[in-house]
């Protein structure tokens, strides 16, 4: 199965860790939005696309570079996150997933866990969720990404 991940990971590279642990288990490349050209992804069998979230929502760029997409006939795609949100990863997903269901992907999973954030004030008190994504974040994403290759 050949597969592409579409990521944005700056600031403490919390989704990076869990798009290495998706990459080695399913043997895919990681891009970044401006490395990708969105015809390219019809080669591929299925496409991850993740980012932290901000301010309730995937990266913007993320986002512009799904506006881009051309319509896909059976694409299957998966959404990923990292965030100091507290609400579920299904919410936090749903602009992105609603995005690509428009574009005619087939959503067939989610994975969303806890990631350091040291966004605006939650710097002067020393951040939100130290030491995440953890060993076991990251043994989920195994257990996650596995199950992707079914």
């Amino acid at each position: 199965m050949k597969t592409l991940l579409i990521l944005v990971s700056y600031h403490h590279k919390n989704t990076q860790k869990i798009a290495d642990v998706f990459a080695k288990i399913l043997e895919a490349q990681i891009k970044t939005p401006q490395q990708t050209d969105p015809a390219e992804l019809q080669q591929y069998d299925l496409v991850g696309f993740g980012s932290g979230i901000y301010f309730g929502k995937h990266h913007k760029e993320l986002l512009a570079l799904i506006n881009k997409l051309p319509l896909a006939v059976n694409k299957k795609a998966f959404i990923f996150s990292t965030s100091g949100d507290t609400r579920s990863g299904a919410k936090l997903h749903l602009a992105l997933k609603e995005k690509l269901e428009s574009k005619g992907y087939i959503i067939v999973g989610e994975f969303n866990c806890a990631g350091f954030d040291t966004f605006g004030l939650l710097k002067l008190v020393g951040g939100l969720r130290k030491g995440k994504p953890d060993a076991e974040d990251l043994t989920h994403a195994e257990d996650f990404a596995e199950k992707l290759k079914v």
